[in-house]
């Protein structure tokens, strides 16, 4: 078993990961910037390290200063959770050179899956179906792109190879938009990911998003924990999430998951991943695959009973999965709202100090932040601030619970986007699961 973690990121996926080595009897260091010195991670971890100023391209995105913590404390490994370095292959890479152990896929399958058209070329080779597509980065002759995009038919969505998290993507309508939306396109992709290089995929109209968490672990062990329904979305961020997903049937749910997991096997992929999918028509698309735990975990957890940042760690430890498929047995339905310090309105960052404080509770609540009264929340960092899930016999008693913790809780001090969440538990066409990834934009009136 590792001894001693460096936990290599902040907020409430920091706290998650503390808590799970508590549990398991490993000591944590907490890192943090000069903005991040009271966060309630660095409070209760066995050791902080402080790895740079407020801006997270100086502190929380400086490899050599996470690894650098690592070897002043004697850890033995780093843990990424999510975003910030989460999916970086050279930074993965650079962690298994200086001798530690990465909490996370292989440096070579992050960067596989990391490159879109790499990722889905290596999915249809494992027989998962994809969304119609370029099959590869656009080059640079117009005509060619546009012959391209006549044969996989209007609309179109252009994506960057590189992208994530909602960026790096638009949709064209016509021939006569493409070259120059392409141009645009490439030019934020470089902007923000480092790399131009974009692909063309066929823009679907009323899709969900599905996607199956999987777990791999180095002794060819590996299992699907179902899926998750992540279809309610702002500009394509994630806002509600559950398990499993409205509507879709075991036998549905099987066929797919083993389809992750034999491309897992192919691949000879390890620890925890998620292969996300749009589904239309009763078709799954595979879109890409996330080389780490995601945002949304929480609620697979609650229908599954498996903590999967334990089995993370786990597996890097060199143990075999806790569990075999036949023993991952779905309960229950499970709800989480992403809390985030912003205008439920507008959606602008509402950064500052947290006056009053006052969690939910009662049976099948779970509340994942790191949040407390008196805490200020800095302007530096994504406006995620804490994850709300309930969980329930099914998905009408999931609802109500989610209504009673949303009518519970209290932050004051600072705007959020609880109203939105109040709003849409009641919404007559979530409640009866009848989202497409669409769904919340048109009820805001963004489309």
């Amino acid at each position: 078993m590792l001894d001693k973690i460096v936990i290599a990121n902040r907020g409430e996926i920091a706290l998650r990961v503390l808590r799970a080595c508590r549990e398991l009897g490993i000591k944590t260091v907490a890192v943090h910037s000069t903005a991040d010195r009271d966060l309630k991670p660095v409070r209760l971890a066995d050791e902080s390290v402080c790895i740079g100023p407020a801006p997270s391209a100086e502190s929380y995105l400086n490899g050599p200063a996470l690894i650098s913590a690592a070897e002043v404390t004697d850890a033995v490994a780093i843990h990424p959770g999510y975003g910030f370095l989460a999916e970086n292959a050279d930074f993965a890479e650079r962690v298994e050179q200086s001798g530690f152990i990465f909490i996370g896929p292989r440096p070579e399958t992050i960067r596989l899956m990391g490159d879109k058209v790499s990722a889905i070329r290596t999915m249809k080779q494992a027989g998962v179906s994809c969304v119609p597509g370029s099959d590869g980065p656009l080059g640079a002759d117009v005509d060619e792109n546009l012959r391209i995009a006549r044969a996989i038919g209007y609309p179109i969505m252009i994506k960057a190879t590189g992208g994530g998290g909602g960026r790096g993507m638009r949709v064209v309508h016509s021939e006569a938009a493409l070259p120059n939306a392409i141009a645009l396109t490439r030019g934020e992709a470089h902007a923000a990911f480092g790399n131009g290089s974009v692909y063309l995929e066929k823009y679907l109209e009323t899709p969900r998003h599905i996607e199956i968490q999987v777990l791999a672990d180095t002794h060819g062990n590996v299992i699907h924990l179902g899926e998750r329904d992540c279809s309610t979305q702002r500009r394509h961020q994630k806002i509600i999430e559950e398990a499993p997903a409205p509507g879709l049937g075991p036998e549905i749910r099987d066929a797919i998951g083993m389809r992750c997991v034999q491309a897992c096997q192919e691949i000879g992929y390890r620890g925890a991943g998620t292969f996300e999918f749009l589904y239309q028509d009763a078709q799954f698309y595979f879109i890409e695959m996330n080389a780490r735990i995601q945002v949304e975990h929480p609620v697979t957890e609650m229908v599954t009973g498996v903590d999967l940042v334990k089995e993370q760690i786990l597996i890097a430890s060199g143990e075999p999965l806790s569990y075999r498929q036949d023993q991952i047995i779905l309960r229950g339905h499970a709800i989480e709202c992403r809390i985030n310090a912003e205008d439920h309105e507008t959606f602008m960052p509402s950064p500052g100090t947290i006056t009053l404080f006052h969690p939910p509770g009662g049976p099948g609540i779970r509340l994942d932040t790191h949040i407390y009264q008196g805490y200020a929340v800095p302007p530096y960092y994504d406006s995620l601030i804490g994850k709300l899930i309930a969980h329930g016999e099914s998905r009408t008693i999931a609802l109500a619970r989610m209504i009673n913790a949303l009518t519970e809780i209290v932050i004051d001090g600072i705007k959020t986007n609880l109203p939105l969440h109040r709003n849409m538990m009641n919404d007559e066409g979530f409640r009866a699961g009848a989202m497409d990834i669409h769904y919340l934009e048109k009820k805001l009136g963004l489309t």
